[in-house]
């Protein structure tokens, strides 16, 4: 058994002092992923590196996030458990959902197929939905996030095995978090769950920033601690590759200085407010600014060139006149209403209406309207006529990028 395999068996007080650098085993499923020799890191080239089969990009920097559920409550009263694992592009921005060919419903099946059952009871225990729909989340993170690391695109083995890329994505993500104890990290610093204590950010940091080296960003809602961010740089593939620790690429932690809570499992406070398929809290997007200011239209651009606008509903329409929108500032961001109400992203779908109470904090790069740090919105077909399509942040047939023309 290998030394990441067996981590979270050792005394918690131990477990701090893991290695920094994980070794990815080479023990492979089916085909064998590619031959790297002489692999660079990740995020640290000058130039562009051809072969994406042994180096991570655009996806260079890896997060493997973890969550702390506390109503209700998931996993170990003395563990944190699996979000994901994430491609980052080296700024913070990322890419979601990019071959919709591997989106797939049956990761139980795919891992039970290969005859892992021991990754598959370590996830039933360790890597939990809230709502209780495990299956569904395996699905969300692998087609959001899977399907956007290079290295594990089919072509990148000899002898493909179909499916074997999300076997390979969930063990690389369940070795990674054994080697990441939160848990142990936080209470050898003398944080530990408590309906009474609060702690600062910068305790927080301090103490899981020492085994590793490096800082890590944090999440809290309300106050509450309930999410934990680890960034890596890849020597090679994801499946064979060197993981490094690293800082962050741009996502920043949003916790208070001061007064932070880190409450017992099963002791209440404030319940995750995501729907599954909005589950995964995303990095900060970029920088907003100028144009997404005051009053304008949300033109559209499809195949190249401006074809229609977003009308006041939050749809795609390409006859009659655009709906004029306010951007009004929130926070690092800004949020749009229409005439028809404040606007969000809502189960995937761009909508505005008057029942939308909780507005959607949106970002703009190159004069572009981004959402958790990606510009590509899309919808299944180009509207003509007085069709109205939905636009969504899911990866469709249609690619259309969102702008912004001030009034």
């Amino acid at each position: 058994m290998s030394l990441s395999s067996t981590v979270r068996q050792l005394p918690k007080a131990l477990s701090a002092f893991i290695p920094a650098v994980l070794v990815a085993s080479n023990t492979v499923l089916g085909g064998t992923p590619a031959s790297c020799s002489n692999p660079q890191l990740s995020c640290q080239n000058t130039t562009a590196i051809a072969d994406t089969c042994c180096f991570n990009a655009p996806g260079g920097q890896l997060l493997q996030t973890q969550f702390w559920d506390t109503n209700p409550p998931t996993g170990p009263s003395d563990s944190w458990t699996v979000h994901g694992l994430w491609p980052d592009r080296c700024d913070g921005t990322y890419d979601q959902y990019c071959d919709p060919n591997r989106q797939y419903t049956n990761i139980s099946s795919i891992i039970s197929a290969a005859g892992q059952t021991e990754l598959l009871d370590y996830m039933n225990t360790y890597w939990k939905d809230y709502q209780g729909n495990d299956e569904s989340f395996w699905e969300h993170e692998w087609d959001k996030h899977g399907t956007c690391i290079s290295t594990l695109e089919p072509g990148c083995y000899t002898d493909y095995k179909p499916q074997e890329e999300v076997v390979a994505y969930f063990q690389k993500t369940v070795d990674l978090f054994k080697t990441l104890d939160s848990y142990a990290f936080l209470s050898t610093a003398g944080i530990l769950p408590s309906t009474t204590n609060t702690y600062t950010s910068a305790e927080i940091l301090a103490a899981l920033a020492k085994p590793r080296g490096v800082q890590v960003s944090i999440q809290c809602r309300n106050g509450e601690l309930d999410e934990i961010w680890y960034f890596y740089n890849v020597r090679g593939s994801v499946q064979t590759g060197t993981f490094v620790p690293t800082d962050p690429d741009g996502a920043k932690s949003n916790c208070p200085a001061t007064g932070i809570k880190y409450l017992p499992k099963g002791s209440g406070g404030t319940p995750p407010s995501t729907t599954l398929s909005t589950v995964t809290t995303a990095p900060p997007s970029p920088t907003p600014g100028v144009p997404f200011a005051g009053r304008g239209t949300l033109p559209v651009t499809s195949g190249g060139k401006v074809n229609g606008c977003i009308i006041s509903g939050g749809t795609w329409y390409t006859t009659g006149t655009c709906a004029t929108f306010t951007a009004a500032t929130s926070g690092t961001g800004f949020t749009l209403t229409s005439s028809k109400g404040k606007c969000a992203v809502s189960n995937d779908v761009l909508t505005c209406a008057s029942t939308v109470t909780e507005p959607t904090v949106f970002s703009t790069m190159d004069g572009k309207l981004v959402y958790n740090g990606s510009s590509g919105f899309y919808t299944s077909s180009v509207p003509t006529g007085s069709i109205q399509a939905s636009v969504s942040v899911v990866q469709q047939a249609t690619a259309l990028a969102i702008g912004w023309k001030g009034s």
